[in-house]
């Protein structure tokens, strides 16, 4: 029972671990430190749904319909699209707005620097339904969750026979593990992320990962 636990784990943590439009919205709020444990449990919960419907065999229902895929893919690279060019808005059009790694504090004064005066200003902050939300659509608008988590997941796991719900199991566990470890994680990093110009750099690249995810998901395959 050993075996198929660990090898799930193992595959779980292969096709999890990448740069993907889900992770880099963990780790922006795991940054912002914004509604983070919701944010982990709608991924955790999300893959293992997922996960379970593989297992289960639901990934051979869903090959017989291939326009679903192909439905998914266009409304996946609209909202990635859409995401990616607000980012880039943020980057270009920054709002002077810094990472205080105090929450609960009030937001700085306004501080005079050789005669100019510079605004240190909170980031707007994102609300709970809009993070949820979000999350949900770069997880269920992605049809590379259903080829990865459904299709491959499900794959494999139908060899392991009378172990598949192990499989399963450590599929499940390296998704909680690694969500949670991106998004507290990423906490450390709001020292780096004391300034204007890194809140721009982090949009930008958000920017230009999720326009080309987008790009990518209706080109010819």
């Amino acid at each position: 029972m050993l075996t198929p636990l660990l090898a799930g784990l193992g595959l779980g943590f292969s096709l999890i671990i990448a740069i993907g439009a889900q992770n880099l919205f963990v780790l922006r709020q795991g940054i912002r430190r914004e509604h983070l444990l919701a944010v982990v449990a709608v991924c955790a919960v999300s893959d293992a749904v997922l996960i379970l419907l593989g297992v289960s065999g639901i990934g051979l229902v869903l090959n017989a319909v291939p326009w679903l895929i192909v439905v998914v893919r266009w409304a996946g690279a609209a909202f990635l699209l859409g995401y990616g060019l607000l980012a880039a808005r943020r980057a270009l059009r920054p709002s002077g707005a810094t990472l205080h790694l105090d929450a609960g504090a009030p937001a700085s004064p306004p501080a005079r620097d050789a005669g100019n005066t510079t605004v240190r200003t909170r980031p707007a902050r994102t609300t709970l339904a809009t993070a949820v939300l979000t999350c949900l659509a770069l997880t269920w608008l992605n049809p590379h969750v259903y080829l990865d988590t459904v299709f491959l997941l499900g794959s494999v796991a139908s060899t392991h026979g009378d172990g598949r719900w192990a499989f399963a199991a450590g599929a499940c566990a390296a998704s909680l593990v690694w969500f949670s470890a991106l998004g507290y994680g990423a906490r450390y990093l709001g020292r780096w992320l004391d300034t204007p110009r890194a809140w721009r750099v982090l949009d930008g690249i958000i920017a230009v990962v999720m326009c080309a995810i987008a790009v990518s998901l209706v080109l010819p395959h």
